[in-house]
């Protein structure tokens, strides 16, 4: 949603602090908030300036017309101030439909002036440009402000003057007063402008010999705009329309929502209701809640809501527990109903969001059951049928009802059979497979020259892409009748792989004779070839860095697909339209400001580029050319016969709808022409007279389907065109969004121009006008279909069609990923992991969620048990690992280990060149004893042998005890970081029977010669050994194996990283140069016929 009202107090913050204007605007900042929690007495601290003079009080909580209600309280003081909040503050008040309660109040200096000096201003945002009215005569009574306002467009791109406003807007102020608000207003529309308004009315601004006051003032900022204007506006709070209370539930979706590139949004409207929706997508929630209201169940509908643009499972389950949370928290006597809806999926993977679900209902099967609830669930689009048997099997392990349905039902069926309208399936067909469209089921391996004959009604000759052609000298371009071919060639901006991929597939099973897609561009990488499939061969797609280079090696290439983010899809665009060889351009981003789509806008109308979007998954031009993902996945493109043309063309704003109409027109009709989707935003680059023009000029073109929607006022052109006889073919239309006119608050829905400003941009107004235009116009959405075949069936009986014989398209393999994903094939993995997993919501360690380890506090030893031993340690034993890795850290930069790292760090090398050349050092002779030690203690202890037998039988050997032994410490100068541990040891250790061998050892070696101590890698060897057989984690067998595979060694190589990252970053810091190793520290010992 892009247009959010604000509240008057912070319309006024934005005006006070940035407003540039020779005016004098006056009591800056002079304003105090009063909720039920307000302290009067640190209020007055706060704003002294309340004990002093006149005051206002109003409510704050987007309230029209409050002067006639009644609200406004005029010229008291403190205390009659805090008198008229009494009877007003917490109570409940009924505005027009709504009723709400009173909680958010402004109190303001009362101006005294004079009725002259009342002023009405406001600018607001069209497609075309920004208005500014004005009126000489301001104040409660100002009246009819549209018809009696004098106007100013500023259009895109243009500058406002003073000069304009004084001849344009002050023709009847008088001439003291004109410089004053001329620089008011320009300094205001600048403001309006650089903050990115869409909306702001001051009724009154008063003007007097002391400068200009703000009284009154509503305004809407185009929230999409924040990463822009984050510094200018801060944090902004969107309040919600009065009568409708902001839950906390709706603000945990909402953040949900801003951290998530897919769509979440969430509105309660009745929490004591009990029918529920949670649907994918935004125009087909739209129509959920249409059909709810039509069938009568507007007092029980408890939310409105959606989730669209592929949610991960852990965002959907989010989504999804809230809403079983808000719906089981209060009884209803008749039980409740989730209607789990939506229209067919382009790219969202049904049965992975599904599994959100389902886990959210595992969770909340008891107080489903409790609360009487009956779930319902129509979806389709990529691996539906798993999502589906998934939720039919959740139904039946847990008892709840669910009945499942897929696309071979009506899209609103459900709501019907929930609301108990019509009888409920006993078992609805089973649709095929996602994988049976795909795989070859004729046999024959070879390809169909052509896939379909041309509809017997298609004038072929004409197929060819019309060019478009400039009006006049100077003029803008006139914009191409048809926009794809079987030839067109396209840009894709973005690495969107599996967008491509489903191009070139769409591509191949059209008898494209070559991929749509010439060539990508990506800015984050060099040059280079992306692979994909063409049928079962693999080609090489270039990629490119910057556009121009793109544009120069492909001038066959006319149309670009967009997928650069909301932040970048601007300059993108408009770089691209710099290029004369565009002629088309989907912009697949939504959110993008509404300023910016404008002057996208602007610059395509002057360059004859159709646009298509922003906020739309594209269009779809069957047997020719299709955008990204729309049409969904190879399976529903089989389905819906979306490989050949038929004689039907459709225009939709949403995505998600047109892909519901590709499935519908393809069972009622011949099949789909053309179909495009505008996208959701109030701006879409191009709008449905646009389409249905060219589908109107479009020979094989024999009826037209337009999905409209509340919001703006296109499709009264359409009403105009049918009208003037500028269209004479039959046109099916539907406006979603009826149900808004039976709510009692303003609801904003999944699109963003989806949302009346007046009467005439509702739906049911719209829907009237196109029937008594001669529309054909169904009573419902559930009625659509019925509609189109109706029609259908009139042109096929008249000859106007002649539907075509059907041919059989070419078979095009399932890529890998999808087949194991539909768990067609199997393979062993390439390797196994047991300690760690990444993939979900959260990183888990040997079982543990990572929340848990911090919990938890058990520290960097916990944290080793669990990586390296897949055991939750006790808290001693995770203790003596924190402190091996301490006593191990480092021993001076004389050991090897160390040497070799300062050597290397003074060479010039990084820190992992460094480091590595110090572990490389690490062995038997060097800090490798642990394991060494741990072995040899642990076999002569076990086998029996009494410590002199060991030391002997060593001795004997000529091998070296491993652990025994110091270059500097002894029996008379401990090494105390020994002593240290074993201390420990013996106070926490259950049990320490292999160190007490090790000691009785030690006193042999030292009666032999004092530094044949037990060293430090000796004592942790044989110490960890009485650790794991003790700790009662480990079996004999399991703590024997981890000796045996090298564990021991870690604890010095992770201790000794930190000291020998410690010497490289000394060195570095210490700036020290090449090490080059003194002559006269290397004796020169040569040969001597050498040295002769």
């Amino acid at each position: 949603m892009s247009a959010k009202a604000i509240s008057e107090q912070t319309g006024k913050e934005f005006l006070y602090k940035h407003i540039c204007t020779s005016a004098a605007v006056q009591n800056r900042f002079r304003y105090a908030n009063v909720t039920p929690e307000t302290d009067f007495n640190r209020l007055t601290v706060e704003h002294p300036w309340l004990l002093t003079e006149r005051l206002v009080v109003k409510p704050d909580q987007l309230i029209k017309r409050r002067g006639k209600l009644g609200l406004v309280g005029v010229n008291m003081d403190l205390n009659g101030v805090r008198e008229w909040l009494k009877s007003r503050l917490m109570k409940e008040t009924t505005v027009g439909k709504a009723k709400g309660i009173l909680k958010n109040f402004l109190i303001e200096p009362f101006v005294p002036h004079k009725q002259e000096e009342e002023f009405y201003v406001c600018i607001y945002a069209t497609r075309e440009g920004d208005y500014v009215l004005f009126h000489h005569e301001g104040g409660v009574d100002v009246g009819d402000v549209d018809a009696k306002a004098k106007k100013l467009l500023i259009g895109v791109d243009e500058k406002i003057t003073e000069d304009s406003v004084k001849k344009e807007l002050l023709t009847h102020v008088s001439n003291d007063k004109k410089s004053v608000l001329a620089s008011f207003i320009v300094g205001l529309v600048n403001l309006y402008e650089d903050l990115f308004f869409t909306y702001l009315e001051i009724n009154p601004v008063v003007v007097t010999k002391d400068g200009v006051y703000v009284l009154d003032m509503a305004a809407k900022i185009d929230a999409t705009a924040d990463y822009i204007c984050k510094a200018k506006w801060g944090d902004v709070e969107f309040p919600p329309p009065f009568g409708r209370e902001a839950y906390p539930e709706e603000a945990y979706i909402a953040d949900l929502d801003a951290k998530s590139g897919a769509s979440l949004k969430l509105t309660l409207l009745n929490p004591r209701g009990r029918i529920w929706t949670m649907v994918a997508g935004g125009g087909a929630s739209v129509v959920y809640s249409d059909t709810i209201c039509d069938l009568g169940g507007v007092d029980e509908l408890a939310n409105y809501g959606e989730y669209s643009g592929a949610p991960s499972e852990q965002q959907t389950y989010d989504y999804a527990k809230t809403i079983l949370s808000l719906m089981t928290r209060e009884k209803h006597p008749d039980g409740k109903v989730l209607i789990i809806g939506g229209s067919i999926a382009n790219f969202t993977n049904v049965a992975a969001t599904f599994k959100g679900i389902v886990r959210a209902i595992r969770d909340y099967q008891v107080p489903l059951k409790e609360h009487e609830v009956t779930i319902f669930v129509r979806r389709g689009g990529p691996n539906y049928q798993e999502g589906l048997r998934v939720m039919g099997e959740v139904g039946k392990t847990t008892g709840i009802p669910i009945h499942v349905f897929g696309t071979e039902t009506h899209m609103t069926a459900i709501v019907g059979m929930a609301l108990g309208h019509r009888p409920i399936p006993n078992q609805p067909p089973v649709a095929a497979h996602t994988a049976n469209f795909l795989l070859n089921s004729s046999g024959s391996s070879t390809t169909p020259a052509s896939s379909r004959t041309a509809s017997f009604s298609e004038n072929r000759p004409n197929v060819e892409s019309s060019p478009a052609k400039k009006a006049k000298t100077g003029g803008p371009l006139a914009k191409a009748s048809t926009l794809f071919s079987k030839h067109t060639k396209s840009i894709v901006w973005g690495m969107q792989t599996r967008a491509v991929q489903g191009m070139m597939d769409f591509d191949y099973v059209c008898s494209r004779e070559e991929p749509s897609v010439a060539a990508m561009v990506y800015p984050f990488t060099g040059d280079h070839k992306q692979k994909f499939y063409w049928g079962h061969k693999e080609i090489l797609v270039p990629v490119y860095k910057n556009m121009s280079d793109a544009m120069k090696k492909h001038p066959d290439v006319d149309v670009l697909i967009s997928f650069a983010s909301l932040r970048s899809a601007f300059d993108s665009t408009m770089e691209t339209m710099q290029y004369p060889q565009i002629r088309a351009i989907a912009i697949i981003a939504e959110g993008i400001p509404e300023a910016h789509t404008r002057k996208i806008i602007k610059a395509a109308d002057e360059k004859g580029i159709t646009i298509i979007g922003p906020a739309t998954v594209g269009g779809i031009k069957p047997g020719c050319f299709k955008i990204g993902n729309t049409g969904g996945m190879l399976d529903n493109i089989l389905a819906s016969k979306l490989y050949r043309p038929g004689s039907v063309a459709y225009v939709s704003r949403s995505g998600g709808m047109s892909n519901e109409l590709n499935n519908i027109i393809s069972r009622t009709t011949d099949g789909v022409f053309e179909g495009v989707a505008i996208g959701g935003d109030r701006y879409p680059g191009s709008v449905f007279t646009d389409h249905v023009l060219r589908y109107q000029d479009t020979p094989g073109v024999k009826m037209i389907v337009v999905l409209g929607e509340i919001g703006g006022t296109e499709e009264y052109k359409i009403c105009q065109a049918i009208k003037q006889g500028r269209i004479t073919k039959p046109v099916v239309c539907w406006c979603i969004g009826t149900c808004a006119t039976m709510f009692s608050s303003e609801v904003q829905f999944g699109h963003a121009g989806a949302c009346a400003n007046q009467a005439s941009e509702t739906a049911v107004a719209k829907n009237k006008a196109l029937k008594e235009a001669g529309a054909y116009v169904p009573k419902s959405f559930d009625e659509l279909g019925e509609i189109i075949k109706s029609v259908y069936d009139d042109l096929v009986a008249k000859g106007i069609i002649q539907p075509a014989e059907e041919m059989p398209p070419p078979t095009v393999p399932m890529d890998y990923s999808w087949a194991r994903e539909l768990g067609l094939i199997r393979k062993p993995a390439s390797f196994m992991t047991s300690i760690c997993d990444e993939r979900g919501q959260e990183l888990i360690y040997a079982g543990m969620p990572i929340t848990e380890v911090f919990k938890s506090e058990i520290g960097l030893g916990g944290t080793l048990g669990l990586l390296w031993f897949q055991r939750r340690l006790p808290r001693y034993a995770c203790q003596f690992i924190e402190m091996c890795l301490m006593v191990t850290a480092d021993h001076g930069p004389a050991v090897s280990g160390a040497h070799n790292t300062i050597v290397c760090a003074r060479a010039g090398k990084d820190l992992i060149s460094s480091l590595t050349s110090g572990l490389l050092t690490i062995g038997d002779r060097f800090g490798g004893a642990l394991d060494a030690a741990a072995k040899q203690f642990s076999k002569a202890f076990d086998s029996g042998m009494l410590p002199m037998e060991f030391v002997n039988k060593m001795k004997k050997e000529g091998k070296l005890i491993m652990g025994i032994g110091h270059r500097v410490k002894s029996i008379n100068n401990p090494d105390m970081r020994v002593q240290i541990l074993k201390d420990f040891v013996k106070q926490h250790f259950p049990s320490s029977q292999l160190l007490d061998y090790a000691l009785d050892v030690e006193k042999i070696t030292t009666s032999k010669k004092p530094n044949l101590i037990l060293n430090v890698d000796g004592f942790i060897g044989v110490a960890f050994v009485d650790l794991l057989r003790t700790c009662g984690g480990f079996t004999r067998d399991e703590a024997d194996e981890f000796v045996e595979i090298g564990a021991l060694n870690g604890i010095f190589v992770l201790g000794r990283s930190m000291g020998f990252i410690g010497h490289y970053l000394d060195q570095k810091r210490l700036k020290q140069g090449l090490y080059r190793h003194p002559w006269d520290d290397i004796s020169y010992v040569l040969p001597e016929h050498m040295s002769m």
